[in-house]
């Protein structure tokens, strides 16, 4: 996980709720139910703006929205079909692993969304006993109870190509980036042993700042899994299995499933 989500404001907006400036040039960007790795995102990043000759100015900085593509590509990689196995971290490893490490120290940033979905896997009950036989999984979409935005934390990389064939295809090089995932806390854990790290408000400028490292307590203290006080502002439902597949976008991805047709419910009373 996190392998899709739901993000439906319109960049203007989102750049009013996260300080930033809209330079997704995506005027008429369209609501996005179902999101999905490979696919161009939308995502906050915070720089030292840089003069003509490409210095950057280090006594300012600038918080933007920008379009990037879901599934972080190595800077060494020798071509962008990694990214489709990189679209998320463990925040525990971020540090440590090659692909990730250099773009944790400097290059982190937000993504914005409305909630994300994930499935509890349930094992096969056999035909003999009212089953399919295969092994099932029931999609869910957690979100803030108040409806206001989420921020996910990422990193995100740019990638330059190499030879005549990349370089034509990619003439100003790509800009990817993954999602950083935690440990499951609370009912979280009951869907899935991993979830989102998730970013309040008050944490948005120590992460995106770019002039603090991966050692830097502002940083290293947002590594940790969600507090039980932050886990029971969520609201978890059961949605419809159309979700599974990424060609179906619509609000209706968003309602909540029947019990009568939900399999093995997790026990929401424990968020209370």
């Amino acid at each position: 996980m996190c392998g899709r989500y739901a993000s439906t404001k319109a960049p203007a907006d989102l750049a009013d709720e996260f300080h930033a400036v809209d330079a997704t040039q995506e005027t008429s960007q369209r609501p996005d139910y179902n999101v999905a790795p490979t696919k161009d995102i939308t995502v906050v990043v915070e720089r030292h703006p840089r003069d003509e000759s490409g210095e950057p100015d280090r006594d300012t900085t600038e918080r933007s929205l920008r379009t990037v593509r879901w599934g972080l590509v190595p800077f060494w990689a020798k071509d962008p079909s990694a990214g489709a196995r990189m679209v998320n971290a463990r925040s525990e490893t971020i540090t440590e692993k090659p692909a990730f490490r250099r773009a944790a120290a400097s290059r982190r940033c937000l993504f914005p969304m409305d909630g994300w979905y994930e499935w509890q896997r349930h094992d096969a009950v056999p035909k003999s006993q009212g089953g399919t036989g295969k092994p099932t999984k029931q999609p869910y979409f957690t979100h803030y109870a108040d409806g206001a935005t989420m921020a996910m934390a990422g990193i995100w990389e740019f990638w330059r190509p190499q030879g005549d064939e990349l370089t034509e295809k990619y003439p100003d090089g790509l800009v990817t980036a993954c999602v950083l995932t935690t440990e499951a806390v609370g009912p979280l854990a009951q869907v899935h042993d991993r979830m989102p790290l998730l970013l309040r408000p008050d944490d948005w400028s120590d992460w995106l700042d770019p002039d603090r490292g991966t050692g830097d307590e502002g940083v290293t203290r947002l590594l940790v899994p969600p507090s039980p006080a932050l886990v029971a502002t969520l609201d978890i439902r059961p949605v419809s299995p159309q979700v599974n597949n990424v060609r179906n976008n619509a609000p209706e991805l968003l309602d909540r499933l029947p019990d009568d047709q939900v399999t093995e419910p997790i026990q929401l009373d424990l968020l209370s």
